[in-house]
């Protein structure tokens, strides 16, 4: 892990909401401890199972839910997508078995992040106050299709681990404006969206790059962490180390 992911890594466990610790493009390494629980339930394309990590909300009015979560098998449509596995595999259990289920490691990259307050009332405990939607190492985003992706609550009560692997441009912020090698000023939004503010080409930016604001004048630190950040490498650099993780193609603006 470099030290611009460690940095991040660090300020987002300073942060106190977990939700804040992600941001559109992050490249994640998800996984979840495989915990025993009951089928329930099987039929051709769904092993239903006694989740065992989310509480009935009792306060949830006109929603209820019923302890269980259904996972597709084989012959179920998106199980090639399913980031839940059972160990034996779903299309050998039966009601009544015991099995477990969990995550495997699974590398993902970050599509949104989402905000509830109140959080969302869903039938369970604990109820989400954040979404990180993310899409699996090899799946670049197609507005085509419906309900891509997956979501996980970084909070939730499945024990899922989040770990920062990649961060474009983990030195910067969200709203920063700097300035570049060639004197041109530009506001940076993750992951891949500049702004020049003279409306030029080209597009992306020329390293080094100086940083001018960031909420106001930026501290000495952030300044000078930038400078170090960007005295070797590019734009083209860092879009390209995430295209080699995520085996994606990168959302840029047309």
């Amino acid at each position: 892990m470099d030290n611009q992911v460690e940095a991040a890594g660090a300020d987002a466990r300073n942060a106190g909401d977990e939700g804040t610790r992600y941001r559109p493009g992050d490249v994640l390494r998800l996984e979840c401890p495989f915990t025993e629980v009951v089928v329930t339930g099987v039929s051709r394309c769904h092993v239903a199972l006694r989740w065992p990590w989310w509480e009935i909300d009792t306060a949830a009015n006109g929603i209820e839910w019923n302890g269980q979560v259904a996972l597709p098998t084989p012959a179920g449509h998106g199980w090639e997508n399913a980031y839940f596995r059972t160990r034996p595999a779903e299309d050998t259990l039966k009601a009544g078995d015991r099995c477990l289920v969990g995550m495997p490691p699974t590398v993902v990259h970050v599509l949104a992040v989402d905000h509830f307050d109140p959080p969302l009332v869903t039938g369970w405990l604990p109820r989400p106050a954040t979404y990180v939607h993310v899409l699996r190492q090899g799946e670049t985003y197609d507005a085509g299709i419906e309900e891509q992706g997956y979501e996980i609550d970084p909070v939730g009560g499945e024990p899922i681990q989040l770990d920062l692997i990649f961060r474009p441009f983990a030195f910067l912020e969200t709203g920063d404006e700097v300035v570049d090698h060639d004197g041109r000023a530009w506001r940076f939004d993750p992951p891949w969206r500049w702004h020049a503010f003279d409306g030029g080409q080209p597009s992306t930016p020329s390293w080094p790059l100086a940083l001018l604001f960031r909420g106001g004048e930026p501290a000495p630190e952030a300044v000078a962490a930038v400078a170090e950040a960007t005295a070797t490498g590019s734009h083209v650099q860092e879009m390209s180390r995430w295209v080699e993780l995520t085996l994606a193609e990168p959302i840029t603006p047309a």
